[in-house]
């Protein structure tokens, strides 16, 4: 049996940015994954690229049941610090559209970096290893089927239930539950919408994408979306996904730089055209449109019903019927409450010693490197901690 200062289970972005972090610190750390190999998520992202920060990050685009919660991680380390990490490493990047910044070769440069990071603080490694965890009041006991371990502080950093092929788990919540902690109830994020068979017009369309303003119950996202067998992805679509409820609508804006009148001036101007016709969208999508709006030529159509159509085609309900689940969804709602921590070390405050950061905790960001930073910032607060 060895003992730690901090044992960090989950081998992802944030548990291996405190691991590092804590180790650089002289604690002695060691650092558990079941998979064989670390960073299997960062492998994945981006397109194996790794969209690994946003320059435009801000508080206001994390979605948690406290929104004050990330402002004080997510200010002491900034997309501006990782960069430098990046740079330091030597690892190319560029940025593409809405400050999303990605690795100019592979992904597993990231998770290079990563371990180089966590090499440089001496941390420990036990990989391949399912653990039981136990606490005796002071120091936690972290065993499995070959060895033993304690330490006076642990972190859980084993992500949420999203994209279990690669092998991710409930592991966090279950862990939490054993130690008494709350939880805001867990759902599936950044993840495409189905659609019923009332919208089989729609489903059609697989293959067709358009950039579009969609909006569930929070803000709107301007970005592509794209029409698949199931029903909608896309970015915008999976912007949205995160904020919309079972039950609820998903409005999407198909001509967000038209006014609701322009079908009536159009008409003026070219009388015989059709609506398919003139409908600035893929062939295909305003076909599908045009039929269900019931209108051909715009002068067989009063202004009035001209006028509707413009405003229906500028806020188009979709009432998805589910989505595709945690197979599909890049990352998780919800989580270990953030009630339950503190927001500058991320400790438990009913549990001593005893931390949770990254996606197992409740705070979510948007799609396009919003999640990583929320890692390296979690980790590296907590790995200033212990």
């Amino acid at each position: 049996m060895s003992d730690y200062d901090a044992i960090v289970l989950g081998a992802g972005a944030a548990g291996m940015m405190c691991a590092a972090v804590a180790g650089q610190r002289g604690r002695r750390v060691l650092l558990v994954d079941h998979a064989p190999r670390p960073g299997a998520k960062i492998l994945i992202s981006g397109g194996g690229r790794c969209n690994f920060t946003n320059r435009d990050t801000a508080p206001d685009r994390f979605l948690s049941a406290n929104p004050h919660f990330a402002k004080s991680a997510l200010g002491r380390y900034t997309p501006a610090d990782f960069l430098e990490l990046v740079e330091r490493h030597g690892i190319a990047w560029h940025e593409k559209t809405l400050g999303q910044l990605f690795c100019d070769g592979s992904a597993r440069q990231i998770v290079d970096l990563l371990v180089g990071e966590c090499e440089l603080g001496s941390v420990d490694w036990a990989m391949g290893q399912a653990v039981t965890v136990e606490h005796d009041g002071t120091r936690f006991r972290v065993a499995s089927a070959t060895r033993s371990d304690t330490a006076q502080r642990l972190v859980i950093a084993t992500g949420g239930p999203s994209i279990p092929k690669i092998g991710a788990s409930d592991f966090s919540y279950r862990l939490a539950k054993q130690f008494g902690l709350k939880l805001v109830e867990p759902r599936p994020a950044l993840v495409p919408l189905t659609l019923g068979p009332d919208e089989a017009l729609f489903r059609e369309l697989a293959g067709v994408a358009t950039e579009v303003r969609a909006t569930a119950a929070g803000p709107g996202f301007r970005e592509a979306a794209l029409f698949t067998h199931r029903g909608l992805s896309g970015p915008a679509i999976l912007q949205a996904s995160s904020y919309w409820r079972s039950g609820e609508t998903v409005r999407i804006d198909f001509l967000p730089d038209r006014m609701p009148d322009w079908l009536v001036a159009a008409k003026r101007a070219q009388p015989r055209a059709s609506l398919r016709k003139l409908l600035p969208l893929p062939e295909r999508l305003a076909e599908a449109l045009a039929e269900r709006l019931g209108i051909d030529r715009l002068a067989d159509a009063t202004d009035k019903a001209l006028r509707a159509a413009g405003e229906r085609l500028g806020a188009w309900t979709f009432r998805p019927s589910g989505t595709e689940g945690y197979a599909k969804a890049e990352v998780t709602v919800g989580g270990i409450s953030t009630a339950e921590l503190s927001s500058k070390t991320m400790e438990s405050r009913r549990v001593p010693g005893l931390h949770a950061i990254g996606e197992a905790v409740d705070v979510t960001g948007w799609l396009g490197g919003y999640n990583f930073q929320w890692a390296w910032a979690s980790g590296s607060a907590t790995g200033h901690a212990i």
